[in-house]
Order: structure tokens, then C-alpha cells, then sequence
């Protein structure tokens, strides 16, 4: 890995992270970039990039997984339920608000989402994992539309 550092400050970015943010951002306002630590700051900044994935990934498996639940245990159904797909539909529509370029990346991991919703359901629920199909039953819209609900063939109530 190539070294970019022009100052002391990793240390500082070692002993004292937030201070060491700080620091970065007065540089970076100031033009000082001559005192920058240049190979700490593009890690974070990567980093950064593979939180705002990670968080996509994490609330689309939830919000698959309940739906899922929600589809094949219609007589387990509760307001708890309801609230975490609400809740997860709402971080990923605020995830998409403030980067929309994650939607993008959302279609990407969708499948792989799925299967791991779909592991996550059977292991929650007691049900063997062939009960749920092995392609998701859900469209993207279907997935992050507030009012969808998923509905058993017993069921004709698919919306909140």
C-alpha cells in the first residue's frame, strides 16, 4: 500500500480519533492540506463508502426477512412485526434520500439479500428452509412501498 503521509498526525489519529477528525476537517477548511494525513483519511473515507453499503444490506435482509414472516406465519402476525418493516423501510428510504446512488446498489444485493432473509426466516420461524421460494417473491417496488404488505393466499389484506 502506498504511504501518503505528510504529517505527525497519524498518532494522533491513534490516540484520539475525534480530535483527529476535527483536526482533518480545520485542514481541509483552511486549505492546509500540506498537514494532512492523507492514508488515514482515504481509509476513513472508504470506510465510510462500505458503512452506507453495509447499512443497506443490514435493513433489506431485516425488512425481507419480516415480510417473509409475515407471508408464511400469517397467524403469528403482530404490531412489532408491522413496526420493524416500517422502521426498516424507512432507514433504506432515508439511506436512498441522502445517497441515491445506493439504490443502485440495493438492486445489486438484492438477491443475495434474499437468500440471506431467507436462511434468517426459517432459522426464526421453525419452518423448513424449502417453504420459501428460493428467488424472492418480492419486487423492489413491493419491498420499499409503505403500504405493501405481503398476503397468504387466505389473506386478501395487503396493505398497511
Amino acid at each position: 500500500m502506498q504511504t501518503h503521509q505528510v504529517s505527525n498526525q497519524p498518532q494522533l489519529y491513534d490516540q484520539d480519533y475525534y480530535l483527529w477528525l476535527k483536526k482533518t476537517q480545520e485542514q481541509l477548511a483552511t486549505g492546509n492540506f500540506s498537514a494532512l494525513d492523507v492514508a488515514n483519511l482515504i481509509e476513513e473515507l472508504a470506510d465510510m463508502g462500505k458503512s452506507e453499503k453495509r447499512a443497506v444490506e443490514s435493513n433489506l435482509t431485516i425488512l425481507i426477512m419480516h415480510l417473509l414472516k409475515y407471508q408464511y406465519q400469517p397467524q403469528k402476525r403482530s404490531n412489532s412485526w408491522l413496526f420493524t418493516i416500517r422502521e426498516h423501510r424507512r432507514r433504506l428510504e432515508k439511506l436512498f434520500k441522502d445517497s441515491p446512488s445506493l439504490k443502485r446498489y440495493f438492486n445489486e444485493v438484492l438477491n443475495e439479500c434474499y437468500q440471506d432473509a431467507r436462511e434468517l426466516a426459517a432459522a426464526e420461524t421453525g419452518l423448513p428452509l424449502e417453504m420459501f421460494p428460493t428467488q424472492t417473491p418480492f419486487t423492489t417496488e413491493n419491498i420499499l412501498n409503505p403500504a405493501f404488505l405481503p398476503s397468504t393466499n387466505d389473506d386478501n389484506n395487503s396493505n398497511i
